[in-house]
């Protein structure tokens, strides 16, 4: 989008246009997905204000957070920070690009970017660890200055963050909300203004992030679950995510109204868009699947690694007192048995 006024209507393309001559993306509309000029439309820079602005505080905030730590000496991995300027690059070329454009006439874009905001950029903006760098960053100090440190900790311990952060609740939102918004009138709503597609945006990268977080866990959530049962969460989503795909594939009649006369004004067919936006959400689940099982089985590992050299410290210590009462128990037992 433009930095124009954010509260004004969708452009739509010229009245009594159907496929001949040009949309209002400058691109022959009949070519808008069968050449290079067409896709390269898309990465045509359109930036939102709204979102610049915000994507700038969280770029500068983790800079300047990283930098407190490294004038401390403290050690903060790089891969996080890559992790955390690659969700936010992502989030940049979804919102200030010809995608967002499009976005709101195309039902396909549509769900590439609700795709990517839900269970892309997530990932990496989770795997940043931004809380953690925040609570380590800002000053435990008593007073003013360490006012927000306090503020972030009380938030976290919250019993709204609690409800909300809890498994129940974000597996369901997840799942619920996916086919609350595409097989109900949410959808058109939504679409009726460019503040209503601007709240769905924000609601995908919300929704994915309540997901995701607890599962990766990588910063302190309220609820912290084992390994197998953060996969265990991660899976019980999967079954009804591909099922959203399959049903928005054998949708014939159009969801959505307002996408499908943009897309027939498009010079293009709303059913075959649809399909194929059905065919983008059944297909987008294995990637970000494969990614967080990989990170949170390298979590386990980790975390059994851990316990096992914690142990033997211990067994250091105490010269292998439990494994010494272990193995006297296991005799008590043999002579209570060759007794009886």
């Amino acid at each position: 989008m433009s930095l124009a006024d954010p509260t004004a209507p969708p452009v739509t393309p010229p009245e009594g246009h159907h496929g001949h001559g040009h949309a209002h993306t400058g691109v022959p509309v009949q070519q808008s997905f069968g050449d290079v000029a067409g896709w390269s439309d898309l990465a045509t820079w359109r930036p939102s204000l709204g979102w610049l602005l915000f994507i700038a505080v969280l770029a500068g905030g983790y800079f300047l957070a990283v930098l407190a730590l490294r004038q401390r000496q403290v050690r903060w991995p790089i891969g996080r920070t890559i992790a955390w300027y690659a969700g936010l690059l992502g989030l940049l070329a979804i919102t200030c690009t010809g995608l967002a454009e499009l976005g709101m006439m195309l039902f396909s874009i549509h769900m590439i970017q609700h795709m990517l905001l839900s269970m892309i950029v997530p990932i990496g903006l989770i795997l940043g660890a931004p809380i953690t760098l925040a609570l380590r960053a800002l000053p435990a100090a008593p007073g003013r200055s360490g006012m927000a440190r306090r503020i972030l900790l009380a938030v976290l311990h919250s019993r709204l963050v609690r409800v909300i952060a809890h498994p129940i609740v974000t597996v369901t939102l997840f799942v619920v909300s996916l086919y609350a918004l595409y097989f109900t009138s949410l959808l058109d709503k939504a679409m009726a203004t460019h503040v209503g597609h601007q709240l769905m945006l924000i609601h995908f990268l919300a929704i994915g992030i309540l997901f995701f977080g607890p599962i990766l866990a990588v910063d302190p959530w309220p609820h912290r679950a084992s390994p197998g049962i953060r996969l265990a969460e991660l899976l019980a989503a999967v079954p009804f995510h591909a099922f959203f795909g399959v049903i928005l594939m054998q949708t014939t009649t159009p969801l959505s109204p307002r996408f499908a006369e943009m897309t027939r004004q498009l010079g293009l067919d709303p059913s075959t868009d649809q399909l194929l936006g059905g065919s983008i959400a059944w297909g987008s689940g294995e990637l970000p699947v494969v990614i967080v099982t990989a990170v949170v089985f390298r979590q386990w590992i980790v975390t059994d690694a851990r316990a096992a050299k914690r142990l033997d410290r211990q067994a250091d210590r105490d010269n292998d007192a439990e494994l010494t009462a272990y193995n006297a128990y296991l005799d008590r037992l043999r002579q209570h048995a060759s007794r009886g």
